[in-house]
């Protein structure tokens, strides 16, 4: 963490509890991230919000993960474009 290099504190000195709670915090993120990424994947097929909560979830995930950050971002644009394909044909419509 930058707090420690400006600190000039070595890796190796560090406080154990501060590591165990960094860690902790790391481990209690992915477990709910997965959880509710698993959620959302059986709310599709049952009436609720599936959708949301899987963009929900690796949204947490992608807090630590690099695999659930570019999801999302593929997610976004796609979302995107299904936004610019909806108004585009719209304003197209309504002014023939």
């Amino acid at each position: 963490m930058n707090f420690y290099k400006e600190l000039n504190i070595s890796e190796k000195k560090r406080d154990p509890l501060i590591t165990t709670i960094q860690q902790a915090k790391r481990i209690i993120k992915i477990v709910v991230g997965f959880t509710t990424l698993i959620f959302g994947a059986i709310l599709l097929l049952l009436p609720g919000p599936g959708l949301a909560a899987i963009v929900f979830g690796l949204a947490i995930l992608g807090t630590e993960f690099v695999w659930a950050k570019k999801l999302m971002k593929r997610f976004g644009d796609g979302a995107n474009n299904i936004k610019n394909s909806i108004f585009n044909n719209s304003s197209k419509d309504s002014h023939e």
